[in-house]
This record gives structure tokens, sequence and C-alpha cells, in this order.
């Protein structure tokens, strides 16, 4: 359900640097090792919280899709590290090759996610989660079957994002977690009207967020959030073939217990590279006024803003996002075992 007449805050095309925050700290985890063993090192700092059934939520792509997460590093830490995790998507708002269910097997198929289950969420419905403290919403429609999950591993490709300006882990639950129909409807159009992309900027932010916060209520402690700064497109991993280019360089892999925190210092990580090698990514999302999703989810008390990044290649030494994004390469030049 949606609440009448609320009114979008301002400010998504502003970038609050960290002297500028208040609030406590949360911890983020680092590492520059963008490998599979990378990712299961990282995932391990944060994976303890999993218990009972565990889902996976994971941006499988579009067929052929060129910048998701490795097939190769998800297999080893789903196989190794979590055994019986099923990944989890649900079908697109958009007409393609995961509008249904049966597109979607297909393109899961062409894309090698044949290793573990996949659960396609509202293959079979939808259920509503309470949105607790939205303005837009009092509920959110998501796939039924994430219900039938114990605990949440947000495993995230950070990129662009042609609406949201940027897609981390709050994208990847507030959008992913939503039915392909009634729930992604929600949050990007007006009802009753025939623009099924109306709405934009902070309102849009606000929307995608509470849809977040009402998948982060859910699973309560047993979510976590890892973010892969990897192949960062400024497009979206739903562009497929189509995304723009890749510009900015590799950067590393965070983890955190907390989305803001995750979110954020992956946000933090790219404006701490060069002018150069940062105008793109930054430009999509200060255009798209993308830096709402950050302040609305400290608004809705999702998390911090603040956090102490720890350097897991150097035993956990504090490290800042400056010195973290030291040495990096352009893009095309690093050592990837991706494939």
């Amino acid at each position: 359900m949606q609440n009448p007449k609320p009114i979008a805050g301002t400010g998504g095309e502003h970038y609050i640097p960290y002297a500028e925050r208040t609030g406590a700290e949360s911890v983020v985890y680092f590492t520059r090792d963008l490998s599979a063993e990378g990712l299961r090192r990282i995932a391990a700092r944060v994976s303890s919280v999993m218990s009972g059934k565990i889902g996976m939520k994971l941006h499988t792509g579009e067929p052929q899709g060129p910048n998701i997460i490795p097939r190769p590093w998800v297999e080893a830490l789903i196989k190794n590290d979590l055994p019986d995790a099923a990944i989890l998507e649900t079908n697109t708002y958009y007409e393609g090759g995961r509008y249904t269910t049966e597109q979607h097997r297909k393109t899961l198929a062409i894309n090698g996610w044949t290793f573990c289950p996949v659960d396609i969420l509202d293959a079979d419905g939808t259920a509503a989660l309470p949105v607790h403290g939205g303005k837009w919403f009092t509920e959110m429609q998501m796939g039924k079957n994430l219900l039938h999950y114990d605990s949440l591993f947000v495993l995230t490709h950070f990129k662009g994002h042609t609406m949201g300006g940027f897609g981390g882990s709050s994208k990847n639950i507030g959008i992913g977690c939503a039915d392909g129909r009634i729930g992604k409807g929600m949050i990007h159009s007006v009802p009753g009207s025939d623009d099924l992309w109306g709405i934009h900027n902070e309102e849009f932010m606000e929307r995608m967020t509470e849809s977040a916060k009402a998948v982060v209520d859910h699973f309560g402690e047993r979510i976590c959030f890892v973010n892969v700064l990897r192949n960062m497109s400024v497009s979206c991993d739903c562009e497929g073939v189509e995304a723009e280019p890749v510009v900015t360089p590799n950067i590393g892999i965070v983890a955190s217990l907390d989305i803001l925190a995750a979110d954020q210092a992956s946000v933090d990580l790219v404006y701490a590279l060069s002018e150069a090698d940062r105008r793109a990514l930054v430009e999509r999302m200060e255009s798209r006024h993308g830096l709402r999703q950050l302040t609305y989810m400290k608004e809705l008390k999702m998390g911090n803003d603040r956090y102490r990044l720890l350097d897991i290649d150097h035993d956990d030494q504090p490290i800042t996002v400056e010195a973290a994004v030291e040495g990096v390469v352009p893009f095309g030049t690093w050592p990837d075992a991706a494939r």
C-alpha cells in the first residue's frame, strides 16, 4: 500500500564528505583481491550470521551479460562455504531475457548458473512485507518464495545504474526482491499512470530504499552485504551486452553487516579515485540524484554512513579509502582471473 502525498527529499546530487557525517561507526572489510579466493576470504568475515536456509541475492544478468560477478567466483563460494545456499532472483519489470519465468530459466542456463538451485522468487506469486517508518509505502510486494529463507547473503556487483545512479546492496534487494509486476511497479510508476517509468530522482531512490528496508527488517540479524567493485560500467547489468563500456578502474571488494556502510564505503572508494578515473561513474551518480539512497537509508535508521575500513590483505589494519585505491590501474589492465 502507498501512503498519500508524501514529499521527496532533496540533495541526491550532493556528495557528503566523511568529515561532515555524524553518528556511530560500523565495520567494513576491504580487499583488493578480485578473485574467487578474495571473494571467499572477505565473505568469511560476515557470513557467520547465516543460519538455517540460506538464500544468496545475486544479479545473474541478461544473456551473455559482460560485467556480472564471474560465475566461477560464485560457484567457489557456494560449493566451499555455503553448500546448501540457493541463488535468489526475481523476474524483470521490463520485457527481455528475464521477463517471464520461462525466459528467465533459459537465460540462467545461458549464463551458466546451473551449479546450484536458483529460486525465481516470484515464479509462484507475491507476498507483502511491511515497510516500517516509510513515507511512500506501508508494505512492499516481494517474490513469495523469499519467505522460505532464514538468512540472506546479499552479493552485489557495484556499478552505475540508469535510474538509480548506482547499484549497490540497497538496489540489489530493493528492486531485486520486489516481484516483477506489482512490487517493481510500485517503485517505478505512479498508480494509475500509463508511464511505467514515471518515478525519477529522489522519489525513486526513496521508494527503492523503502523496499530494501522491508527486506533488511525481515531478516534482522541474519543478513550480510558484499559489494564487488569490478567492471563498473555506468550501466546496470540489466542492460546486458548493451551496457556502456567500462572506463572506471577496478577497486576491490567490501563487506559489512551494515547495508548503509557497505554502500557508502563503495561510493566513497569511487570518489577517492582520481578525477579522471571517477568522472564517468560520479557523473552518473550525481545526475540521477542517486546519493539520496545513502541519506535516506540513514534517515530510516538502516545503518551508519561512518565506518572503520579494515584491510584484510594486511591483518585487518584500518585504512583510508584514499589509501585503498592507491595503485589502481586503468580498466582492462587488471589481471582478471574471472572466466
